[in-house]
Protein backbone atom coordinates (compact mmCIF):
# COMPACT_ATOMS: atom_id res chain seq x y z
CA UNK A 1 0.00 0.00 0.00
CA UNK A 2 1.20 3.41 -0.67
CA UNK A 3 0.23 6.71 1.68
CA UNK A 4 0.19 9.99 -0.14
CA UNK A 5 -0.45 13.09 1.36
CA UNK A 6 -1.59 16.36 -0.87
CA UNK A 7 -1.34 19.79 0.49
CA UNK A 8 -2.68 18.84 3.60
CA UNK A 9 -3.84 21.66 6.56
CA UNK A 10 -5.80 21.15 9.66
CA UNK A 11 -6.68 24.00 11.91
CA UNK A 12 -7.78 23.90 15.30
CA UNK A 13 -9.20 26.99 17.52
CA UNK A 14 -7.82 29.15 14.42
CA UNK A 15 -4.27 27.70 14.55
CA UNK A 16 -2.40 25.51 11.97
CA UNK A 17 -2.01 22.08 13.40
CA UNK A 18 -0.49 21.13 10.22
CA UNK A 19 0.01 23.49 7.39
CA UNK A 20 0.09 22.16 4.05
CA UNK A 21 2.07 19.13 4.39
CA UNK A 22 2.77 17.28 1.15
CA UNK A 23 4.11 13.50 1.77
CA UNK A 24 4.46 10.53 -0.22
CA UNK A 25 5.80 6.86 1.81
CA UNK A 26 5.74 3.80 -0.05
CA UNK A 27 5.13 -0.07 0.72
CA UNK A 28 7.47 -1.91 3.26
CA UNK A 29 9.00 1.25 4.72
CA UNK A 30 10.08 2.64 7.62
CA UNK A 31 9.77 6.74 8.12
CA UNK A 32 10.58 8.89 10.83
CA UNK A 33 8.48 12.25 12.12
CA UNK A 34 10.76 13.95 13.61
CA UNK A 35 10.31 17.09 15.89
CA UNK A 36 10.11 18.67 18.98
CA UNK A 37 6.91 18.66 20.87
CA UNK A 38 4.19 20.55 19.56
CA UNK A 39 5.36 20.25 15.93
CA UNK A 40 2.91 18.23 14.59
CA UNK A 41 3.82 14.63 14.98
CA UNK A 42 0.63 13.49 16.27
CA UNK A 43 -1.66 15.26 14.12
CA UNK A 44 -0.26 14.36 11.75
CA UNK A 45 -0.52 10.57 12.13
CA UNK A 46 -4.03 10.96 13.33
CA UNK A 47 -5.24 12.89 9.99
CA UNK A 48 -2.88 9.42 8.26
CA UNK A 49 -5.52 7.07 10.61
CA UNK A 50 -8.89 8.86 9.97
CA UNK A 51 -9.34 10.05 13.32
CA UNK A 52 -9.07 13.40 12.49
CA UNK A 53 -10.44 14.97 8.67
CA UNK A 54 -8.18 17.77 7.52
CA UNK A 55 -9.52 21.27 6.50
CA UNK A 56 -8.10 20.97 3.17
CA UNK A 57 -6.01 18.80 1.49
CA UNK A 58 -6.43 14.52 0.65
CA UNK A 59 -5.11 11.51 2.03
CA UNK A 60 -4.51 8.79 -0.52
CA UNK A 61 -3.63 5.07 0.19
CA UNK A 62 -2.89 3.08 -2.91
CA UNK A 63 -4.09 5.99 -5.11
CA UNK A 64 -7.63 6.07 -3.62
CA UNK A 65 -8.59 9.09 -1.59
CA UNK A 66 -9.75 8.50 1.77
CA UNK A 67 -9.87 11.50 3.23
CA UNK A 68 -13.40 11.27 4.76
CA UNK A 69 -13.25 7.52 5.46
CA UNK A 70 -12.92 6.94 9.55
CA UNK A 71 -10.49 4.91 11.21
CA UNK A 72 -12.80 1.64 11.23
CA UNK A 73 -12.93 1.51 7.49
CA UNK A 74 -9.11 1.43 7.34
CA UNK A 75 -6.38 -1.04 7.89
CA UNK A 76 -4.74 0.68 10.26
CA UNK A 77 -3.18 -0.15 13.81
CA UNK A 78 -1.31 2.57 16.52
CA UNK A 79 0.45 2.31 19.57
CA UNK A 80 0.90 4.86 21.62
CA UNK A 81 3.52 6.21 23.89
CA UNK A 82 2.03 4.72 27.17
CA UNK A 83 1.34 0.93 27.80
CA UNK A 84 -2.70 0.82 26.09
CA UNK A 85 -3.71 -3.13 27.07
CA UNK A 86 -6.52 -4.45 28.53
CA UNK A 87 -6.09 -4.81 32.08
CA UNK A 88 -8.25 -7.65 32.62
CA UNK A 89 -7.10 -9.86 29.64
CA UNK A 90 -4.33 -11.99 29.06
CA UNK A 91 -1.40 -11.19 27.17
CA UNK A 92 -2.93 -13.54 24.20
CA UNK A 93 -6.20 -11.85 24.62
CA UNK A 94 -4.85 -8.42 24.45
CA UNK A 95 -2.62 -9.79 21.49
CA UNK A 96 -5.65 -11.77 20.42
CA UNK A 97 -8.51 -8.91 20.41
CA UNK A 98 -7.98 -7.01 16.81
CA UNK A 99 -8.68 -10.83 15.39
CA UNK A 100 -11.32 -11.29 17.52
CA UNK A 101 -13.06 -8.16 16.13
CA UNK A 102 -11.73 -9.07 12.42
CA UNK A 103 -13.75 -12.25 12.63
CA UNK A 104 -10.38 -14.18 12.06
CA UNK A 105 -11.24 -18.39 12.70
CA UNK A 106 -9.96 -19.76 16.29
CA UNK A 107 -6.65 -21.90 14.48
CA UNK A 108 -5.41 -18.86 12.47
CA UNK A 109 -5.87 -16.53 15.76
CA UNK A 110 -3.62 -18.65 17.63
CA UNK A 111 -0.94 -19.14 14.93
CA UNK A 112 -1.00 -15.32 14.45
CA UNK A 113 -0.65 -14.56 17.85
CA UNK A 114 1.76 -17.22 18.74
CA UNK A 115 4.32 -16.22 15.77
CA UNK A 116 3.75 -12.37 16.83
CA UNK A 117 4.64 -12.75 20.71
CA UNK A 118 7.40 -15.25 19.21
CA UNK A 119 9.22 -12.57 17.32
CA UNK A 120 8.65 -9.94 19.94
CA UNK A 121 9.96 -12.34 22.43
CA UNK A 122 7.21 -12.42 24.64
CA UNK A 123 5.51 -15.86 23.88
CA UNK A 124 6.35 -16.78 27.66
CA UNK A 125 4.08 -14.47 29.07
CA UNK A 126 1.12 -15.10 26.67
CA UNK A 127 -1.03 -16.20 30.51
CA UNK A 128 -0.41 -13.47 32.60
CA UNK A 129 -2.16 -10.33 32.48
CA UNK A 130 -0.64 -6.72 31.66
CA UNK A 131 -0.11 -5.80 35.67
CA UNK A 132 2.29 -8.67 35.81
CA UNK A 133 4.60 -7.58 33.69
CA UNK A 134 7.56 -4.97 33.15
CA UNK A 135 7.21 -1.89 31.27
CA UNK A 136 8.99 -3.06 28.02
CA UNK A 137 7.01 -5.96 28.28
CA UNK A 138 3.72 -4.23 28.53
CA UNK A 139 5.09 -2.01 25.17
CA UNK A 140 6.08 -5.67 23.47
CA UNK A 141 2.53 -6.22 23.94
CA UNK A 142 0.86 -3.27 22.90
CA UNK A 143 3.47 -3.57 19.58
CA UNK A 144 2.15 -7.32 18.91
CA UNK A 145 -1.23 -6.35 19.22
CA UNK A 146 -0.76 -3.55 16.38
CA UNK A 147 1.92 -5.95 14.44
CA UNK A 148 -1.00 -9.18 14.40
CA UNK A 149 -3.47 -7.05 12.65
CA UNK A 150 -0.87 -7.08 9.56
CA UNK A 151 -2.40 -3.78 8.91
CA UNK A 152 -1.35 -1.58 6.14
CA UNK A 153 -0.56 1.23 8.03
CA UNK A 154 0.97 1.44 11.40
CA UNK A 155 1.55 4.53 13.53
CA UNK A 156 3.99 4.35 16.51
CA UNK A 157 4.03 7.97 18.45
CA UNK A 158 6.73 7.87 20.75
CA UNK A 159 6.35 4.41 21.73
CA UNK A 160 9.88 3.63 23.23
CA UNK A 161 9.82 7.31 25.48
CA UNK A 162 9.00 6.05 28.52
CA UNK A 163 11.22 3.27 29.18
CA UNK A 164 14.83 3.13 30.26
CA UNK A 165 17.74 3.56 27.82
CA UNK A 166 18.33 -0.13 28.01
CA UNK A 167 15.38 -1.15 26.76
CA UNK A 168 14.73 1.11 24.18
CA UNK A 169 17.70 0.77 22.37
CA UNK A 170 17.01 -3.26 22.51
CA UNK A 171 13.35 -2.25 20.76
CA UNK A 172 14.67 -0.21 18.59
CA UNK A 173 17.15 -2.37 17.36
CA UNK A 174 14.25 -5.09 16.93
CA UNK A 175 11.63 -2.38 15.34
CA UNK A 176 14.58 -2.26 12.35
CA UNK A 177 14.24 -6.23 11.96
CA UNK A 178 10.60 -6.82 12.38
CA UNK A 179 10.28 -4.24 9.35
CA UNK A 180 12.90 -5.44 7.19
CA UNK A 181 10.63 -8.15 5.32
CA UNK A 182 7.03 -6.68 5.62
CA UNK A 183 5.59 -4.73 2.88
CA UNK A 184 3.49 -2.98 6.08
CA UNK A 185 4.20 1.29 6.19
CA UNK A 186 5.50 1.92 9.49
CA UNK A 187 5.64 5.61 10.43
CA UNK A 188 7.07 6.56 13.79
CA UNK A 189 7.56 9.55 15.68
CA UNK A 190 9.81 10.94 17.89
CA UNK A 191 11.58 14.42 19.49
CA UNK A 192 14.68 12.66 19.23
CA UNK A 193 17.41 12.96 16.74
CA UNK A 194 20.10 10.45 17.61
CA UNK A 195 16.87 7.95 17.48
CA UNK A 196 15.42 9.01 13.87
CA UNK A 197 19.55 7.88 13.24
CA UNK A 198 18.99 4.85 14.94
CA UNK A 199 15.91 3.50 12.90
CA UNK A 200 17.02 5.17 9.71
CA UNK A 201 14.55 4.87 6.44
CA UNK A 202 13.29 8.26 5.67
CA UNK A 203 12.91 10.76 8.06
CA UNK A 204 10.76 13.91 7.87
CA UNK A 205 11.28 16.92 9.80
CA UNK A 206 8.27 18.66 11.31
CA UNK A 207 8.68 22.42 12.68
CA UNK A 208 5.06 24.23 13.77
CA UNK A 209 2.96 21.60 11.46
CA UNK A 210 5.08 22.73 8.91
CA UNK A 211 7.11 19.80 6.97
CA UNK A 212 10.93 21.39 6.98
CA UNK A 213 12.53 18.61 4.97
CA UNK A 214 11.96 14.58 4.39
CA UNK A 215 14.19 12.48 2.78
CA UNK A 216 16.38 9.62 3.32
CA UNK A 217 17.17 9.87 7.11
CA UNK A 218 21.30 10.17 6.46
CA UNK A 219 20.66 12.44 3.96
CA UNK A 220 18.93 14.80 5.71
CA UNK A 221 20.63 14.25 8.29
CA UNK A 222 24.51 15.04 6.57
CA UNK A 223 23.12 17.53 4.16
CA UNK A 224 20.19 19.56 5.45
CA UNK A 225 18.55 22.33 3.40
CA UNK A 226 18.35 25.01 6.15
CA UNK A 227 19.79 25.87 9.51
CA UNK A 228 16.33 25.31 11.07
CA UNK A 229 16.36 22.00 9.97
CA UNK A 230 19.94 21.40 10.60
CA UNK A 231 19.28 23.00 14.12
CA UNK A 232 16.16 20.26 14.47
CA UNK A 233 18.09 16.75 13.32
CA UNK A 234 20.89 17.67 15.84
CA UNK A 235 20.93 16.97 19.62
CA UNK A 236 22.17 19.37 21.28
CA UNK A 237 21.43 21.39 18.37
CA UNK A 238 23.88 22.00 16.06
CA UNK A 239 26.26 25.47 16.89
CA UNK A 240 26.03 28.33 14.61
CA UNK A 241 28.44 31.24 14.40
CA UNK A 242 27.77 34.46 11.98
CA UNK A 243 30.90 35.04 9.55
CA UNK A 244 32.64 36.43 6.40
CA UNK A 245 34.60 34.64 3.92
CA UNK A 246 36.75 37.24 1.93
CA UNK A 247 39.73 36.53 -0.29
CA UNK A 248 41.51 33.35 1.31
CA UNK A 249 40.34 34.44 4.80
CA UNK A 250 37.71 33.33 7.39
CA UNK A 251 36.36 34.93 10.04
CA UNK A 252 33.72 34.17 12.57
CA UNK A 253 31.97 37.07 14.27
CA UNK A 254 35.10 39.32 13.24
CA UNK A 255 36.79 38.37 16.10
CA UNK A 256 38.30 34.89 15.06
CA UNK A 257 40.11 34.39 11.74
CA UNK A 258 41.62 31.83 10.06
CA UNK A 259 42.68 30.78 6.73
CA UNK A 260 40.37 29.43 4.03
CA UNK A 261 41.33 25.63 3.46
CA UNK A 262 39.98 23.39 0.70
CA UNK A 263 37.00 22.70 1.92
CA UNK A 264 35.94 26.58 1.58
CA UNK A 265 37.72 27.48 -1.59
CA UNK A 266 34.59 26.73 -4.25
CA UNK A 267 32.25 29.03 -1.76
CA UNK A 268 31.52 32.19 -3.07
CA UNK A 269 33.12 35.73 -0.88
CA UNK A 270 30.25 37.13 1.74
CA UNK A 271 28.19 37.17 4.76
CA UNK A 272 27.55 33.63 6.24
CA UNK A 273 26.67 31.37 9.35
CA UNK A 274 28.79 28.67 9.66
CA UNK A 275 27.41 25.54 11.41
CA UNK A 276 29.49 22.69 13.67
CA UNK A 277 27.77 19.96 15.32
CA UNK A 278 28.35 19.84 18.95
CA UNK A 279 29.90 16.05 19.17
CA UNK A 280 32.28 17.51 16.25
CA UNK A 281 34.63 20.02 18.61
CA UNK A 282 36.80 18.44 20.59
CA UNK A 283 39.62 19.58 24.11
CA UNK A 284 42.31 18.09 22.49
CA UNK A 285 43.77 18.90 18.25
CA UNK A 286 42.97 15.88 15.97
CA UNK A 287 43.39 17.45 12.72
CA UNK A 288 45.65 19.54 11.02
CA UNK A 289 42.68 22.15 10.13
CA UNK A 290 41.40 22.06 13.83
CA UNK A 291 40.96 25.96 15.22
CA UNK A 292 41.67 26.52 18.35
CA UNK A 293 39.80 28.68 20.19
CA UNK A 294 40.44 30.16 23.74
CA UNK A 295 36.83 30.31 25.55
CA UNK A 296 35.41 30.13 28.95
CA UNK A 297 33.05 27.15 30.49
CA UNK A 298 29.44 28.09 31.56
CA UNK A 299 28.07 24.94 32.42
CA UNK A 300 29.10 21.47 32.52
CA UNK A 301 25.94 18.82 31.88
CA UNK A 302 27.25 15.28 33.00
CA UNK A 303 24.84 13.02 31.78
CA UNK A 304 26.08 9.29 31.84
CA UNK A 305 28.86 8.91 30.41
CA UNK A 306 28.45 11.64 28.58
CA UNK A 307 29.09 15.23 28.92
CA UNK A 308 27.60 18.57 27.45
CA UNK A 309 29.93 21.41 28.02
CA UNK A 310 28.80 25.40 27.53
CA UNK A 311 31.06 27.46 26.74
CA UNK A 312 31.33 31.21 25.51
CA UNK A 313 33.93 33.75 24.16
CA UNK A 314 33.40 37.43 24.08
CA UNK A 315 31.12 37.08 20.73
CA UNK A 316 29.44 33.93 20.96
CA UNK A 317 28.58 30.77 22.67
CA UNK A 318 29.26 27.09 21.93
CA UNK A 319 28.00 23.98 22.99
CA UNK A 320 29.98 20.63 22.96
CA UNK A 321 28.91 16.84 23.38
CA UNK A 322 31.86 14.84 24.42
CA UNK A 323 31.93 11.28 25.63
CA UNK A 324 33.19 10.50 29.03
CA UNK A 325 33.03 12.31 32.27
CA UNK A 326 34.57 16.13 31.82
CA UNK A 327 34.00 18.15 35.01
CA UNK A 328 34.98 21.66 34.09
CA UNK A 329 34.50 24.41 37.07
CA UNK A 330 32.48 27.60 35.93
CA UNK A 331 34.16 30.44 34.74
CA UNK A 332 37.48 28.29 33.96
CA UNK A 333 39.69 29.32 30.99
CA UNK A 334 39.59 26.19 28.38
CA UNK A 335 40.43 25.81 24.75
CA UNK A 336 38.39 23.93 22.21
CA UNK A 337 39.25 22.80 18.94
CA UNK A 338 36.92 22.76 15.53
CA UNK A 339 37.74 20.79 12.64
CA UNK A 340 37.11 23.31 10.10
CA UNK A 341 36.30 20.66 7.45
CA UNK A 342 33.77 19.88 9.21
CA UNK A 343 31.77 23.19 8.83
CA UNK A 344 28.46 23.80 7.42
CA UNK A 345 28.26 26.86 5.45
CA UNK A 346 24.63 28.68 5.56
CA UNK A 347 23.52 31.53 3.65
CA UNK A 348 22.04 34.10 5.61
CA UNK A 349 18.48 33.64 4.61
CA UNK A 350 18.94 30.40 6.18
CA UNK A 351 19.80 27.97 2.97
CA UNK A 352 22.38 25.83 2.84
CA UNK A 353 25.05 26.65 0.60
CA UNK A 354 27.62 23.66 1.46
CA UNK A 355 27.78 20.66 3.59
CA UNK A 356 31.09 19.30 5.44
CA UNK A 357 32.30 17.05 1.59
CA UNK A 358 29.83 18.30 -0.59
CA UNK A 359 30.55 21.18 -3.42
CA UNK A 360 29.33 24.29 -2.75
CA UNK A 361 25.71 25.38 -4.32
CA UNK A 362 24.53 28.75 -5.43
CA UNK A 363 23.04 30.81 -3.13
CA UNK A 364 20.18 32.77 -4.60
Amino acid sequence: MSLVLEHVTRVVDQQPFIDDACLSFEPGSFNVLLGRTLAGKTSLMRLMAGLDRPDSGRVLMNGVDVTGRPVRERNVSMVYQQFINYPTLTVFENIASPLRQAGVKAPQITERVQATAQMLRIEHLLKRHPLELSGGQQQRTAMARALVKDAELILFDEPLVNLDYKLREELRQEMRQLFASRHTIAVYATTEPNEALALGGTTTVLHEGRVIQSGPTAQVYHRPETMLAAQLFSEPAINLIPGRIAGNEVSFAGFVHFSRNADLRGVADGEYRFGVRPSHISLVPSNDDDLELAVTVELAEISGSETFLHVRNEHFSLVLHLSGVHACDVDAPIKVYIPTHKLFVFATHGGLVQAPGQRAARVA
